[in-house]
């Protein structure tokens, strides 16, 4: 197995552009710079860079279980993130839809039905989480 840390960073840069295209990831890796640009170096080395470009699961299947685990996590920023991704790394729209309604009676139905709000939005091509339903009290704490 080839050693992951090396051109990590390079490596995560590259694959980000590619699920997010040049324009989008440029746009989100701006924002997350923003907030604090060591943050944006941790996803990119690590989540992108090692993480994502490990071999044994295809982008999309990958894709399908991160929406499941943001989705039980009722964390919506990444979730609007890697739905957009999804699309891109071939998830079809009734896939993201299934793998959400399959997850509903472990994660919770108010946190699928959020991410199914969200998807929506995400599949008319809206952007942004501002009129988004408020999640229940109990859909914010999350799993127990």
């Amino acid at each position: 197995m080839r050693d992951q840390t090396v051109g990590s960073f390079e490596r995560g840069a590259r694959l980000l552009q590619k699920m997010l295209g040049p324009r989008e990831a440029r746009r989100v890796r701006a924002a997350w710079r923003r907030l604090a640009p060591d943050f944006e170096r941790y996803v990119i080395t690590f989540l992108s860079g090692e993480i994502w470009s490990r071999p044994g699961l295809d982008r999309r299947t990958r894709s399908l279980c991160t929406i499941s685990v943001l989705t039980a996590l009722v964390r919506t920023n990444g979730l609007e993130l890697n739905i957009r991704m999804a699309l891109r790394n071939g998830a079809t729209r009734p896939e993201i839809i299934e793998a959400l309604l399959h997850i509903a009676p472990y994660a919770g139905f108010p946190a699928v039905w959020d991410a199914l709000v969200l998807a929506g939005r995400v599949f008319s091509g809206a952007r942004g989480m501002q009129n988004l339903p408020r999640p229940s009290r109990r859909a914010t704490r999350g799993p127990r």
